[in-house]
């Protein structure tokens, strides 16, 4: 079975500083693959290789089988992206930035009305459809964003932190929605978080530190490998100083 993720060997460096070194991990049709890691431990930049953002030097990087600078429209058609930093056009309503977004990847009107319904009213927001985004709360921004992301029905689907600044319930409600994608869609997840508890039993963990892969496996593998007993007990072992690889 082909990999909706394969990333082999990937390294980057700005300036001559390296930011990833030798990255080689998987991520499978359904996946939640969960990246761990504290600031500046290279999440960002591999996130900017996956989608082009920035070009791959060393190593390689395929979506589906394609290889994302040899053959990018085949591999980037297969990815949804849901970005750090707010990526919607605050003065457009929320159904007007999906439709732009459906254009973009060549649906006719009837496809996208059907799909924007769809994804729309599985996150309750379908019927704030005609309202302009800045007009919603960051719970409902974030929502709208994910919603976007799978209006073309990826194969992989890659989320940059997409909690930070939201209240419990708003999480909780993505995160339960992301998984419910996972476990019936058999949907492919990479999802950069530094919340424990958004981590499911079934997720897959990649720790990252220093541009370094330290660990990654189910818990039970990384509680075996750090001899802890909990993921937060665990990742300081593999990310504080001395922390074992």
């Amino acid at each position: 079975m082909t990999a909706a993720l394969a990333v082999a060997d990937v390294s980057f460096a700005y300036s001559g500083k390296k930011a990833l070194d030798g990255l080689s991990f998987t991520v499978n049709a359904g996946d939640c693959t969960i990246l761990l890691g504290p600031n500046g431990a290279g999440k960002s930049t591999l996130f900017a290789l996956i989608t082009r953002l920035y070009d791959t030097r060393s190593g390689s990087i395929q979506l589906c089988g394609f290889n994302i600078k040899k053959q990018s429209l085949q591999a980037l058609s297969r990815l949804g992206v849901v970005f750090q930093q707010p990526t919607l056009d605050m003065d457009l309503t929320v159904q007007q930035n999906l439709r732009y977004h459906a254009a973009l990847h060549g649906m006719g009107g009837r496809l996208a009305k059907l799909r924007i319904q769809e994804e729309l009213e599985r996150f309750g927001m379908y019927e704030r459809r005609s309202e302009a985004v800045r007009q919603l709360n960051g719970g409902h921004r974030r929502r709208v964003e994910i919603a976007r992301a799978l209006l073309h029905k990826p194969t992989l689907l890659l989320l940059d932190e997409p909690t930070v600044g939201l209240d419990v319930p708003s999480r909780q409600v993505i995160v339960e929605h992301v998984h419910e994608l996972v476990k019936q869609q058999q949907m492919a997840v990479l999802w950069a978080t530094h919340t424990f508890d958004e981590v499911y039993p079934a997720d897959r963990l990649l720790i990252l530190h220093k541009g370094q892969i330290k660990a990654q496996g189910s818990l039970p593998e990384v509680l075996t490998q750090t001899t802890t007993t909990t993921l937060h007990a665990a990742f300081a072992a593999l990310t504080q100083n001395g922390a074992r690889v």
